[in-house]
């Protein structure tokens, strides 16, 4: 609902999501706490949903096509369908000069996301993408502390998930698990926020070999995958994922610096704050528990995206910000773009048993 303790602005954007599913709570929620911004329509397929969601978030507006959405005079489209229907919405909100932020995975294949890219660029308009756990203080810390003067160049990092997806998970939503529909399976739809957190903390990433499998789960994409990475600097880095562990162990993200030092942050239980659990600097190691044992580890869908709504309201915020400022969000459609690039290229050396090169122009 609108927030009448909220700051007001001379301009206050208008907002539109599309999509009505589970994620478009923490959009709504997190863009009613925003100063300068209002949800003024939601827009969904089943026009039902969409009328029931503006009713429940006191949403002036609902309408059941992107193109209604657009002729409200919005400023800014959110984005909530499913990963192969955003180039569609993006492309269409870029031609009627709307900026847009999208959920991750900004598309499920190179071209689609470069014609994403390429159309907000021309346009004019910002293209921000939904990367929420850069901005926990702890990623933001260990951010800082890899730039240079701090502890040096960045040389191994770890990216490990290792997550639990009950089997109703995909058998509830029809379009998860699927290729044509998903794009991939836990690369593409849970890894991805953590192979982004490596990349932003290492650089660009110029290879790749990795594997993928199915151990677990009834459905046609990967519930488990391991790669190396080869970085432009010269840097090495492994991922390791699955959505197969029962019991979650949540997920990883180490980087060793080439001063010798080491950071670690963890997501666990999923969804909450990532915690600093290590740092290594000049002989000393400090430490917190990986896992307390009276943490619920298998938390449900609803609960995981739920614990990430002030993560997507600081994700907001800088976005609107960055609309209002005429400046680039903190995570745009290139910086997405990388991260889909190596999960891609993961795909095509299981594929095809060899190692992938990344081009600069699919990372830049």
């Amino acid at each position: 609902m609108p927030n009448p303790d909220k700051p007001r602005t001379d301009t206050v954007l208008k907002v539109g999501i599309v999509g009505c599913g589970a994620i478009s709570r923490n959009h709504l929620e997190a863009f009613a706490a925003a100063e300068g911004a209002e949800v003024t329509v939601v827009c969904d397929i089943d026009p039902d949903r969409a009328r029931e969601t503006a009713a429940q978030y006191g949403v002036p507006e609902a309408v059941g096509s992107v193109a209604e959405l657009l002729a409200t005079g919005v400023d800014i489209v959110s984005v909530c369908t499913p990963h192969p229907t955003h180039e569609e919405v993006v492309l269409a909100a870029a031609a009627a000069g709307v900026h847009v932020l999208c959920e991750k995975p900004v598309a499920v294949d190179l071209a689609s996301a470069q014609r994403m890219t390429e159309a907000c660029d021309a346009a004019g308009v910002q293209l921000g993408v939904l990367f929420q756990r850069r901005f926990w203080p702890a990623a933001q810390e260990m951010k800082q502390a890899l730039t240079p003067g701090h502890l040096g160049e960045p040389v191994l990092g770890q990216c490990t998930v290792l997550l639990h997806r009950d089997p109703t998970y995909y058998s509830a939503t029809p379009w998860r698990g699927t290729w044509d529909s998903d794009g991939g399976g836990v690369l593409m739809t849970q890894a991805i926020h953590y192979i982004d957190l490596m990349v932003w903390m290492m650089g660009e990433p110029v290879e790749v070999t990795g594997r993928i499998a199915t151990f677990t789960h009834d459905i046609e994409v990967e519930d488990t995958a391991v790669a190396t990475v080869t970085f432009a600097s010269g840097a090495l880095a492994t991922i390791t994922a699955t959505t197969a562990a029962d019991t979650s162990l949540g997920a990883r993200v180490q980087v060793t610096a080439s001063s010798g030092a080491t950071r670690a942050i963890l997501e666990y239980p999923e969804g909450t704050d990532g915690r600093a659990v290590l740092r290594a600097v000049d002989g000393t190691v400090t430490t917190t528990p990986d896992y307390p044992a009276d943490l619920v580890a298998n938390a449900d869908l609803r609960t995981i995206n739920g614990a990430l709504i002030p993560h997507h309201t600081a994700q907001v915020a800088d976005f609107v910000d960055a609309v209002r400022q005429g400046r680039e969000p903190a995570v745009t459609g290139h910086d997405a773009t990388r991260s889909l690039a190596v999960l891609l290229a993961v795909y095509e050396s299981s594929r095809t048993g060899a190692p992938v090169r990344l081009s600069g122009e699919a990372t830049r």
